[in-house]
């Protein structure tokens, strides 16, 4: 097992991991921007160090600094979170150069599943179904349009590298479709400094459902069930709950499935989920995979009991799996809501500033995951979360009726939040019978 980890993120999934490794034994580094110096959750660290100035790109996504920092601080592995470096191949490939473990999948792993159009081929070999779309980047305009006469309209556009909806396009006829790909491409340009794109078609109205596996690096795969995602906005995550409401248990364990089989495909080893949706029929399509921790772990750790940061860390020291399929149980409905600073009434904007009164609930199964305390001050070059309000209860009836309290009892103060549309969207009727599909918040709160 490692001695010492080094953290490569900030804030709340700093936090998670650093009391994942705490309860392990295992000695903690974190590094932090000039503006980040002075969090609190910094001082649960055993050293931490500064590497470089606010703006990301001069520090958390400067793999040089960060490589550097482990190296100085004698760390054993470099765990890299959600976002920043998490899914950057080349990354991992230094760390594991620089003999410091990558806590996550292999480099190839990542390259394979991280670029969609590439996920697609490995989905059809290992016998999943795809969205009808390309077989691989696009080469031309020409090559779109003609896909998209073959397919039929609604088409789209995707960008190969992305994510977080990112460079990504719906056209419903040709010339939209023209615009569409010369926007789609400068978009993914800008985000990912890769402007490949792809084109499938858009199942409308659908639900979005992932499953979470595990693997080892002993060639053992197992699922943990799916999350229900399908309450977005814009392709950004609101609410995540297992088990999904609006699917039958037959697409359930064929999703399932399905996962487990992907993985094995991609030679997949660490945390990772692969996205679906489920369109209207209730026919489940592959869209992509996620080569990492992600932001709505703690529902899969809320229903299975399973801490998903000790078992990536397990699996990087080369430890098998303890358990298998059999093993795993889904224990009751647990329901995470996204609290960001931003102002759903106007346009969802941001809001930075500082938080003088922060007071989240509490009580039986509930769970939240916050490096936020008074006086902190939510910067405007990091994205908006302040924390993530998860609750677990035999059922989801019990569980909305939790949540509702809980957002109730949720206080942060002066900024804006999005704790007011989360109450109202837990006493939407829509969303309590479970018959809502990805284009619920802009149905519904067209804000």
């Amino acid at each position: 097992m490692f001695k010492r980890i080094l953290i490569a993120n900030r804030g709340e999934i700093a936090l998670r991991v650093i009391r994942s490794c705490r309860e392990m034994d295992i000695e903690v580094v974190c590094v932090f921007s000039k503006e980040d110096r002075g969090a609190e959750y910094l001082r649960l660290a055993d050293r931490s160090v500064c590497i470089g100035p606010a703006v990301p790109a001069e520090s958390y996504l400067r793999s040089d600094r960060i490589i550097a920092a482990a190296e100085m601080t004698a760390a054993d592995a470099i765990h890299p979170g959600y976002g920043f470096l998490a899914e950057n191949a080349q990354f991992a490939d230094q760390c594991r150069e620089c003999n410091i473990e990558f806590i996550g999948p292999s480099a190839e792993a990542m390259r394979q599943l991280g670029d969609k159009a590439m996920a697609r081929t490995i989905a059809k070999k290992a016998k999943v179904q795809t969205v009808p779309g390309s077989e691989g980047v696009l080469e031309s305009n020409e090559e779109a349009y003609a896909l998209a006469e073959k397919i039929g309209y609604p088409v789209m556009v995707k960008a190969s590298a992305g994510g977080g909806g990112r460079g990504l396009r719906i056209a419903r006829h040709q010339e939209e479709l023209e615009r569409t790909l010369s926007q789609a491409r400068q978009e993914a340009k800008n985000a990912f400094n890769d402007d490949a794109l792809y084109l499938e078609k858009f199942i409308e109205h659908p639900r979005h459902v992932e499953v979470q596996i595990l693997g080892d690096t002993h060639g053992k795969v197992v699922h943990l069930f799916e999350r229900d995602c399908t309450v977005q906005r814009r392709y950004q995550k609101l609410i995540e709950e297992s088990p999904s409401p609006g699917i039958e248990n037959r697409t359930r364990n064929d999703l399932c499935k399905a996962s487990v089989r992907l993985a094995q495909a991609a030679g997949y080893s660490s945390a990772g989920t692969f996205e679906f949706v489920v369109d209207r029929k209730g026919k489940p399509y592959f869209i992509e995979a996620n080569t990492r921790i992600q932001v709505e772990h703690p529902v899969t750790e809320m229903i299975t009991g399973i801490d998903l940061i000790k078992a990536q860390i397990r699996i990087a020291a080369g430890e098998k799996l303890p358990f298998t399929q059999r093993d795993i149980k889904r224990n009751g409905a647990a329901i995470e809501c996204r609290i960001n600073a931003e102002d759903p009434e106007n346009g969802f904007r941001p809001c930075a500033g500082l938080i003088k009164r922060f007071r989240p609930p509490g009580g039986f199964g509930v769970r939240v995951d916050s490096h936020v305390h008074d006086g902190h001050r939510i910067s405007p070059r990091y994205d908006s979360l302040i924390g993530k309000l998860i609750v677990h209860r035999p059922n989801r009836d019990e569980a909305i009726e939790c949540m509702r309290r809980c957002l109730d009892e949720f206080t942060v103060e002066p900024v804006k939040t999005t704790i007011g549309l989360y109450k109202e969207i837990f006493r939407n009727k829509d969303f309590i019978s479970g018959k809502f599909d990805t284009g619920f918040i802009e149905h519904n709160f067209p804000y």
